[in-house]
């Protein structure tokens, strides 16, 4: 299996000793509004990426163990930190604890197994990749988060990709960066290209669609990408820009909208099920679907569309019209 997987190309801007906030993109996507009914407590997210920093003071407790599948630490299966930061960042959107310090995650309360396939220089084998899909499904994984990405389609990676999704696991993917700002042309990356899995473009704090974000008919929806702070290595901080940054705010949103919706359909909801529970939880902007997909990210849509539709504020709508 020749070629090789990396992170989905991403910018460092800024980086930062201490922070003492709540990130931006959390907030935009209402991740705040949620955490009353659910913080992701009890949902397991596999991380495939280049480790974490398992020592940050943001992610104490979140860790629930990992493997390596590099050749990072002469492949040492048991020693799965990160030497990269892309890895860690995306730990702290997803689960960064809240703690009165630092930042925090969209899912504060969720597990996190970190599976490192990609190595120091952010790229993976193939083989990395697919053997770390297998063992997620073999650890009975909620979720699984992929901010990485090539220009092959390969058929071990799909199907590994398709056992995931058939054991009910929700399988979500960067959409990929080789974007060009042009909603009528196609970039494709794998596995964010696959049908199966929710594919995630990226927009900007002001919710504009990013010009790096690829478009294509298999992008699910959107979510805030540009300028993202959370953990990084050294038990730092940092700023940084792709559509690797969009991704964990859906993976961590989708461990808070299984807990609300299982509860609320009390009975555990089937992949397809939870993915339209999702997709009911977008906004659109405006913009194709080949960019934006379903819509922004919003996990109070559903409250908002309620507001709307009380029988009063429709009568005082058609008392305008």
């Amino acid at each position: 299996m020749a070629g090789q997987m990396r992170v989905i190309p991403f910018q460092v801007v800024t980086q930062a000793e201490q922070v003492h906030e709540t990130p931006q993109g959390v907030s935009l996507i209402q991740a705040p509004e949620v955490w009353e009914q659910s913080r992701g407590e009890g949902i397991t997210i596999a991380i495939l990426d280049t480790g974490c920093d398992t020592d940050h003071p943001d992610l104490q407790g979140r860790i629930q163990g990992g493997r390596n599948f590099t050749g990072d630490d002469e492949g040492n299966p048991d020693i799965y930190e990160d030497y990269n930061g892309h890895g860690t960042h995306v730990a702290g959107t997803i689960a960064g604890i809240a703690n009165d310090s630092g930042v925090v995650g969209v899912a504060p309360e969720a597990n996190l197994l970190i599976l490192k396939v990609l190595d120091r220089q952010g790229s993976g084998q193939y083989e990395w990749i697919i053997n770390g899909i297998h063992y997620a499904v073999e650890q009975k994984v909620d979720i699984i988060s992929m901010s990485l990405g090539g220009p092959e389609d390969v058929p071990a990676m799909h199907e590994a990709i398709q056992a995931a999704v058939a054991q009910n696991i929700l399988v979500i993917c960067a959409a990929g960066n080789e974007g060009d700002n042009q909603e009528s042309t196609d970039e494709y990356g794998y596995p964010g290209y696959y049908n199966e899995v929710i594919s995630v473009g990226s927009v900007n704090l002001s919710k504009q669609s990013s010009e790096f974000s690829n478009t294509n008919t298999e992008v699910d929806l959107v979510a805030p990408g540009e300028d993202i702070l959370s953990t990084y290595l050294d038990g730092k901080y940092a700023t940084l820009s792709g559509t690797s940054m969009a991704t964990p705010h859906v993976s961590g949103a989708m461990a808070l909208i299984k807990i609300i919706a299982n509860r609320s359909f009390e009975r555990e909801l089937t992949e397809p099920e939870l993915y339209a529970q999702l997709v009911r939880r977008t906004i659109p902007l405006g913009y194709s679907p080949r960019a934006e997909g379903n819509g922004f990210l919003y996990l109070t849509a559903l409250e908002k569309l309620a507001e709307i539709l009380k029988p009063e504020a429709v009568v005082k709508m058609l008392d305008r019209s």
